[in-house]
């Protein structure tokens, strides 16, 4: 959990670190195209999903090393449970308090349909308060689609899911606030920089099944995570840093968990996004209409 590192490494700001929701993510805009993907014609974001600082500024808590056993094996196991699993559908909706003019909380909202085959397969549907998005990436390249504007960013890719999520960030800013839960070691995200883990009790109230709550936090974030009891699926994750005025909530509510089902090839494409205009593989303020090409960059 070090807030040094870049998506890929996942930065803690953008955290969804330790299952958490990070969501001013996705090119720093609340269900905006994807990063490469944004039209300069479209309306701008809310205004608080521009740009956060970064890296964070880290405060001395004074917290103390104290990881409770319990709560560390209900990470592991449902790190695990997640790592195994040859192929993933999920869906997330991401919720993120930004400040009005009055300095009181507005809440975005963002809702991604997940499928996932490891170790070179990834789709993401977004829409939200903003215009819709389309992710996809098949082992070889990557498109980021627009489907309003019908433009596309296309780019080639690392062979692996972790490699592409790195340098999809690098390139474009393009983030998912559940992207620790995708990598190929979610544990090993999570447990970086860790200082506070413990066990806070059960709920019978969230994801329509008992679920174990868990506390994390090092010295930039708080996150509290409610986790299957039995099957050990994350359900909802919130999270609040330290540094931020008003301690706005971050959270992920997760549900309709699908895991070792076969999906067909043709999922992780999409002919009407490979068809649509080129724009550049690059972060908003960079991106800009490109002549058609058949293969975009690498990043």
């Amino acid at each position: 959990m070090n807030p040094q590192r870049s998506a890929g490494g996942r930065s803690l700001r953008c955290l969804s670190t330790c299952l958490l929701a990070a969501l001013a993510a996705f090119g720093a805009t609340v269900a905006c195209p994807p990063a490469a993907a944004q039209s300069p014609s479209q309306p701008s974001p809310p205004p608080a999903a521009a740009a956060r600082p970064a890296p964070p500024r880290q405060l001395d808590m004074g917290l103390k090393f104290e990881l409770e056993p319990r709560a560390v094996e209900i990470l592991k196991t449902t790190s695990a449970k997640l790592a195994a699993a040859k192929t993933l559908r999920f869906t997330a909706v991401a919720t993120y308090e930004s400040p009005a003019r009055t300095g009181q909380p507005l809440a975005y909202m963002s809702e991604y349909e997940v499928v996932l085959e490891r170790p070179n397969k990834l789709r993401v549907l977004t829409r939200g308060d903003g215009p819709a998005s389309e992710f996809y990436y098949d082992g070889r390249k990557v498109m980021a689609y627009a489907p309003q504007a019908n433009l596309v960013a296309v780019a080639q890719a690392p062979p692996t899911i972790d490699e592409m999520l790195k340098a999809a960030y690098d390139v474009a800013g393009i983030y998912f606030p559940f992207t620790d839960l995708i990598v190929s070691d979610p544990y090993k995200d999570m447990s970086e920089g860790l200082k506070l883990a413990f066990f806070v009790g059960q709920s019978r109230l969230v994801g329509d099944t008992t679920t174990d709550i868990v506390v994390v936090a090092n010295d930039t974030v708080q996150v509290q995570m409610w986790i299957g009891a039995e099957d050990k699926l994350p359900r909802m994750a919130r999270a609040t840093y330290f540094d931020e005025p008003g301690n706005f909530r971050h959270q992920v509510v997760f549900s309709d968990w699908q895991l070792n089902r076969p999906v067909p090839s043709v999922v992780f494409a999409s002919a009407k996004a490979a068809a649509a205009p080129r724009m550049r593989f690059a972060a908003p303020a960079d991106a800009a209409p490109q002549p058609a090409q058949t293969e975009g960059r690498k990043p």
